[in-house]
């Protein structure tokens, strides 16, 4: 029962897949629209720096105060 189970899930991933592939339509995304106006791109430092730098030094700064605001270690055992 695990195969057909399997191959039912199969058929089903790879339809659906199927069928977004053929309903989407990659070639008007090079139509520009009227009042478009892309800005310059991006440097690789630039990425860099606000895609991996940028998330990383969020997550310290959140991850710091977590740290020095936490209060369980100043709990006492009561007895």
């Amino acid at each position: 029962m695990d195969k057909k189970n399997a191959l039912r899930a199969g058929a089903l991933a790879a339809g659906t897949t199927l069928m977004m592939l053929l309903m989407s339509s990659p070639a008007l995304a090079a139509i520009r629209d009227d009042g478009d106006d892309p800005g310059k791109g991006l440097s690789v430092i630039d990425t860099l720096g606000l895609y991996v730098a940028a998330p990383l030094v969020l997550f310290a700064v959140i991850a710091g105060l977590v740290m020095v605001l936490d209060k369980s270690h100043k709990q006492q055992k009561q007895s």
